[in-house]
């Protein structure tokens, strides 16, 4: 789960940290998505020995190719039923995603050279990583970085995503609201999710999932392999820091309020009672 805080100041000297937790999860929603390391909508394309960790599908369409000289570690379904489960849960797991409050909005920032922590971050349009973007799991395995486009991803020649302070790369989500292309040897981490096409240039990899919902996953030389998740369903929904925020303030303020009347009780010298 994410965890976000907001500084809340009143008069001269008078702050409190306010903290809270968000209810969702990248880790625990993939369904039988989990397994796939790629999954396509129309088809899968290969060019050259990419290496494929986990299972490989495609749905609603059949077509794969380029395997050989691509290799699978795991199976192949193209067009089958395992295949449409695995679109089914990869849409509940975009919908997921589209759905979580962003603690940042990043738009018209470029990732690269950027150090974010825990969050929900969000793009109302198009997002580029030129260099590396650092993701600081502060020592939390149960760390959630979750980056959502409103449209396109792409990322430059040698561009990378490290993680780093414990955290699994499961717990990294992008929710992309049209395509990915990832530059030739970029170096990525997380669940990529794409409402149409994914596009890997020669020699890019993922350490998680690429997942593309309607359009194509298009593979040159690349090494996908799927991080592995927490199973089970989606967290219960748990306060946000927009409640906490506003509990905690109106607690505050009383407290000040009731210091306020029993000075002015005191200076005039009427006692409440």
């Amino acid at each position: 789960m994410s965890r976000t805080c907001v500084r809340v100041q009143w008069g001269v000297g008078c702050a409190v940290l306010l903290c809270g937790v968000a209810s969702v999860s990248a880790q625990s929603t993939l369904g039988t998505a989990q397994s796939f390391a790629v999954l396509g909508g129309s088809t899968v394309t290969n060019t050259g020995p990419s290496v494929i960790t986990g299972d490989l599908g495609v749905s609603p369409g059949s077509a794969v190719t380029g395997f050989p000289p691509g290799t699978v570690t795991g199976t192949i379904h193209a067009g089958n039923a395992t295949a449409a489960q695995a679109q089914n849960d990869a849409t509940t797991f975009y919908n997921s995603l589209a759905g979580a409050a962003c603690s940042a909005d990043l738009t018209g920032q470029d990732l690269g050279g950027m150090t974010l922590i825990s969050g929900v971050y969000c793009y109302s349009s198009s997002a580029q990583l030129t260099g590396t973007l650092t993701l600081n799991a502060q020592g939390n395995a149960n760390a959630t970085f979750i980056l959502k486009t409103g449209s396109t991803l792409t990322t430059a020649s040698g561009s990378s995503v490290v993680l780093i302070n414990g955290g699994n790369p499961c717990g990294v989500a992008w929710q992309i609201g049209s395509s990915a292309t990832l530059g030739t040897t970029t170096s990525f981490i997380g669940n990529l999710v794409a409402l149409t096409s994914i596009t890997l240039n020669t020699g890019a990899d993922i350490i998680g999932r690429a997942l593309a919902r309607n359009g194509a996953v298009t593979l040159d030389t690349n090494d996908i392999t799927f991080a592995p998740c927490t199973a089970g369903g989606p967290p219960p929904p748990v306060p946000t820091l927009t409640t906490w925020a506003v509990i905690a303030l109106v607690g505050l303020l009383t407290l000040a309020g009731l210091a306020t009347l029993r000075r002015r009780q005191s200076e005039t010298g009427h006692p409440g009672h």
